[in-house]
């Protein structure tokens, strides 16, 4: 019995198998007349796989379902394929870019684009945060790739084509040139390996799209079928009685929007505003004027400072991708403005460090941000003792943008006012 893929048409998932059987010289016949939406829901099919998704393999000794499992299933039929790498060090690299391709670049491009295709819902905030994780995702890798033409040693392995056939469905949906442009290493190695003859025989000719598409109209609902008329009885007619007057209908009034929480808090003596305005106002004598007149205004009781420190600067290599990195944060933000004032720096140099100071409304980080802001969750958060002089004077250097700041020099400075 021969391998049987059973697969819709041009599906990423299906290309992995198929690479690995040219590079490894084993022949996989594709399921005749296979039918999306039909033929993976007849019995013989949930039998090999009981979600009904595809691809699977069919072999000999019993179906396979999973792309990941198959490619290795089909590399493994040729012994000590290359495909895994020259040594255990080398095999285990390619597990780990393998894993990576599928958790940190396929999963991130379905978000973005599935939603966009209609799906699954699309919900914007969902959006920024795939888009935001994938470039993440392709910082690493193209930093990675900036030393290295294949990911794993010196040829092509599995874990590359997993990685391309993956990266097809970005480059050819949602992964414009103008988003590619910051990964020129991406760039590069993508383009390098479609045109490898093995990997062209099964993708074709790639192009890369050159729009994200829009956002797909929900399907309108059918009209519900109208019930069917019972006969009408015939009634007897009684004579009519004179209707009370009825009382006239008032229009609902609105419903009072509920309030944020921050905002049920005691009054504080510190007014947000008024520290904002002083700080955007003094322009000479900073520390004296406005440095003075913050600790003048804040209180403990209704505000708390925070230090942020960015967990992986290691990737902050360069310097342009790291202040769009801030300002992004920064727009996030905005859900705060009315409660928050922040001050972002960027220092060193490459890798960069990010590090911040944060004004916050109550003792706590409010919750809401924590919520909705993913950002958060990118940095470590220390809450500052104002009992400690060193402490006080890191928040007055970082407000007042001092340079050098902590021995390093100030390549930028955001605030969040």
């Amino acid at each position: 019995m021969a391998l049987i893929l059973h697969t819709g048409s041009n599906n990423k998932n299906a290309y992995k198998a198929l690479i690995a059987a040219e590079y490894s010289g084993v022949k996989v016949d594709l399921a005749e007349n296979f039918e999306m939406g039909v033929s993976n829901k007849t019995p013989e099919f949930l039998k090999m796989n009981p979600i009904g998704k595809i691809p699977v393999l069919e072999t000999p000794e019993g179906a396979i379902f999973e792309s990941n499992a198959i490619a290795r299933y089909v590399a493994r039929l040729k012994p000590d394929n290359s495909l895994f790498g020259a040594s255990l060090i080398d095999s285990a690299h390619v597990e780990q870019w393998i894993d990576f391709a599928s958790m940190e670049i396929d999963a991130n491009i379905a978000r973005w684009f599935y939603p966009r295709a209609g799906y699954i819902p699309f919900l914007a905030p969902a959006e920024e945060h795939a888009i935001s994780s994938l470039k993440r995702a392709l910082d690493a890798l193209n930093k990675h790739l900036a030393s290295n033409t294949y990911l794993v040693g010196h040829n092509v392995t599995l874990a590359d084509i997993v990685m391309i056939s993956n990266l097809s469905m970005g480059f050819s949906r949602v992964m414009t040139k103008s988003f590619t442009s910051e990964f020129p290493h991406v760039e590069r190695y993508f383009w390098t390996l479609v045109n490898q003859p093995n990997i062209k025989k099964v993708l074709g000719e790639v192009t890369q799209t050159e729009s994200v598409p829009p956002i797909a109209k929900k399907a309108s609902q059918p009209a519900k079928p109208k019930a069917k008329e019972e006969p009408k009885k015939e009634v007897k007619k009684e004579e009519a009685k004179p209707k009370a007057p009825e009382p006239a209908l008032e229009e609902e009034s609105p419903k009072p929007k509920a309030k944020n929480p921050l905002d049920l808090l005691p009054p504080s003596t510190m007014v947000l505003d008024e520290w904002k305005r002083l700080y955007s106002n003094t322009k000479r004598n900073f520390r004296e004027v406005a440095i003075k007149g913050f600790w003048d205004m804040y209180d403990p009781e209704g505000y708390s400072l925070w230090f942020c420190d960015y967990k992986y600067n290691d990737e902050n290599t360069v310097s342009f991708v790291t202040m769009n990195k801030v300002g992004g944060f920064l727009q996030r933000m905005d859900l705060a403005r009315k409660y928050a004032f922040g001050k972002m720096l960027i220092i060193g140099s490459s890798p960069f460090k990010v590090k911040g100071l944060w004004l916050f409304r109550g003792t706590e980080i409010p919750q809401f941000v924590m919520d909705e802001c993913y950002d958060m969750e990118l940095y470590e958060w220390t809450k500052v003792d104002i009992s400690d002089e060193v402490q006080k004077e890191r928040v007055n250097q970082m407000i007042e943008d001092c340079e050098p700041f902590e021995g390093e020099e100030l390549v930028d400075a955001k605030c969040f006012k």
